[in-house]
C-alpha cells in the first residue's frame, strides 16, 4: 500500500512540476508578444495620424539657408521647401514650430511635433535619440570670428585662450566641447552670430552652410570671416524611434531626386547633396 501511495504521490509531484514550468514559460512569453504588437503598431501610427491630421509638424529653428523667414513673414529655405514639396506628395500640409534646440528629443517623444527637420546634423547622439532618415545634404562645422581675430590665429587649436559662442545642443557646441573649450551656449546659430558681432563672444562655431549664407561681403554679417572648417557632417530628418514616417520621408524624397526637385533646389540654396 504505501509503495502504491508513493507512486502516486511522485506522479502527482511530476505534474505539478510540468504545470508549474508551463505557467512561467508563458508569463514570459507574454510580455515579449505583447512588445511586438506595440512596436508594430508604432510603425504605422505617424503616417495615418499625420494624414488624418491634414498636417506634418515640423520642429525647427531660424537658420538660414534651411528655415528661414522671406521679406512677407514666410517660412523659406531649403529645408522649408524640401518639407513642403514632401508634405504635397502626402497630401497633408507643413506646420513649422520653432523648437529650444537643447530640447528636441524631448518634444519628438512628447509627440508636440512629428520629426525635427532643421540641418540636423547626424550624430550618435541624434541616432540614439531617434530614427534618422537617410543623410541628404553634407555639412561641416567653421569657425567664423572677426578680421582681427583672424589675424592672429589660423586653427581651432590655437584658439582655446578666447571667449565662444555656439548653439546649445549643437554639432558646434560638441566640437568646441571636444576641443577642451567651453562655449556661452545660446538659443540658436543666428543667435552665436550675433555674439561675435555684438563683440560679447570672440568666436563661435556654427553649420558652414549658415556660415556661408551669414558671413562675408554682401551679407548680415560683412565683418565676420570664416578661420577653420572642421570634420566633413551630413544633415538627416529625426522621426520619432519605430515610426513609419522615416522610411515614407526616404521613399518620398527618393521620387525628388528621381524628378530634379532636390538638384534644383540645391543649386538654389548652394548646397552639396549627399549621395
Amino acid at each position: 500500500m504505501k509503495k502504491y501511495l508513493s507512486i502516486i504521490l511522485a506522479a502527482v509531484m511530476a505534474i505539478s512540476v510540468v504545470l508549474a514550468f508551463a505557467g512561467c514559460s508563458k508569463t514570459t512569453d507574454e510580455p515579449t508578444e505583447a512588445a511586438d504588437t506595440d512596436t508594430s503598431a508604432a510603425a504605422v501610427a505617424d503616417v495615418d495620424a499625420i494624414k488624418s491630421a491634414g498636417k506634418m509638424v515640423i520642429g525647427i529653428t531660424e537658420y538660414e539657408p534651411m528655415n528661414y523667414k522671406d521679406a512677407e513673414g514666410e517660412w523659406t529655405g531649403f529645408d522649408t521647401e524640401y518639407a513642403q514639396a514632401v508634405c504635397a506628395k502626402l497630401g497633408v500640409e507643413p506646420e513649422f514650430v520653432i523648437i529650444d534646440w537643447d530640447n528636441k528629443f524631448l518634444e519628438l517623444d512628447a509627440k508636440s511635433i512629428d520629426c525635427i527637420w532643421n540641418g540636423m546634423t547626424i550624430t550618435d547622439e541624434v541616432m540614439n535619440n531617434s530614427d534618422v532618415t537617410n543623410a541628404y545634404v553634407k555639412n561641416a562645422q567653421v569657425v567664423v570670428t572677426t578680421a582681427e581675430v583672424k589675424a592672429n590665429y589660423t586653427t581651432l587649436a590655437e584658439m582655446t585662450d578666447l571667449t565662444f559662442a555656439a548653439e546649445a545642443g549643437s554639432a558646434g557646441e560638441a566640437a568646441l566641447k571636444d576641443a577642451g573649450i567651453t562655449p556661452t551656449a545660446v538659443v540658436d546659430q543666428a543667435s552665436a552670430l550675433m555674439e561675435v558681432s555684438s563683440g560679447t563672444a570672440d568666436a563661435c562655431v556654427i553649420d558652414i552652410t549658415m556660415a556661408n549664407a551669414m558671413t562675408g561681403e554682401g551679407t548680415s554679417y560683412e565683418s565676420l570671416v570664416q578661420v577653420e572648417e572642421l570634420a566633413a557632417e551630413e544633415y538627416g530628418i529625426a522621426c520619432r524611434k519605430g515610426s513609419d514616417l522615416t522610411a515614407e520621408i526616404n521613399k518620398l524624397t527618393d521620387e525628388l531626386k528621381a524628378d530634379g526637385t532636390m538638384d534644383k533646389l540645391a543649386e538654389k540654396y548652394e548646397l552639396t547633396l549627399a549621395k
